[in-house]
């Protein structure tokens, strides 16, 4: 079993074989949310235009995401689960835009084999998914903050997926523990940040929340986010 640690849209450019990116805080989780909550597919597009054209276009009818970690002018939802935790979205397409995370999927795309978009709240289902029928390569790529500064989140889950790949069960409190001591975590709630609810660092380490994969296959050129359940 071959698996490569990579971090930062770098890794994801490098990224072979089967590939998770990894966006924990927020943007990953929220497709989860998003997902549980019957969005039928998500279009993960590289900038905010580009979401506001595809949604004037008819191919979705929500755009969900952020720039610089606010909702840009004409979204939807910004990057929050907790914000999109009692929306229900059956049957929608959602066109996402992240700074970090829909970049990674853009970058990753061309060279995965079978291309996975990760959190800790899918990391069971997306390690189960990544070593279906015998995969012996994967990356797992930690996309951190804006695709250019390693955020510990991101590279906790990859260490935590990796541990699943390898056999071993990770410890999922211990992972959180660490989480909630770092940088990042202490936006969550603070005056500085408002845009980041206390209830998205609930969610977002609720490890194995969901109980499916988000597997993003290329659809006419674009990265199309669906559950992938195991058998």
């Amino acid at each position: 079993m071959n698996i490569v640690i990579g971090s930062l849209l770098e890794g994801a450019r490098r990224a072979n074989g089967r590939v998770a990116v990894i966006d924990v805080f927020r943007a990953f989780t929220s497709a989860a949310v998003a997902l549980a909550n019957g969005a039928a597919r998500i279009v993960m597009v590289g900038s905010a235009d580009e979401a506001l054209a595809q949604r004037q276009s008819g191919l979705g009818q929500v755009c969900m995401g952020e720039v610089g970690g606010l909702m840009p002018p004409g979204f939807d939802y910004g990057n929050s689960p907790f914000a999109i935790a009692g929306v229900d979205f059956r049957g929608m397409t959602i066109i996402q835009r992240t700074s970090a995370g829909t970049q990674g999927i853009v970058a990753a795309a061309p060279r995965a084999d079978r291309l996975y978009a990760a959190s800790l709240a899918t990391a069971t289902a997306t390690a189960r998914a990544l070593s279906a029928d015998g995969a012996k390569t994967f990356t797992l790529v930690a996309m951190g903050n804006e695709g250019a500064d390693r955020a510990d989140e991101d590279e906790l889950c990859a260490l935590h997926l990796r541990n699943i790949l390898q056999g071993r069960p990770g410890d999922p409190a211990a992972v959180q523990g660490v989480i909630l001591a770092s940088r990042e975590a202490t936006r969550f709630g603070s005056p500085a940040y408002p845009q980041h609810h206390p209830g998205d660092c609930d969610i977002a380490l609720a490890i194995d929340r969901h109980d499916f994969a988000i597997r993003v296959t290329m659809e006419d050129g674009r990265p199309v986010a669906r559950i992938e359940r195991g058998a």
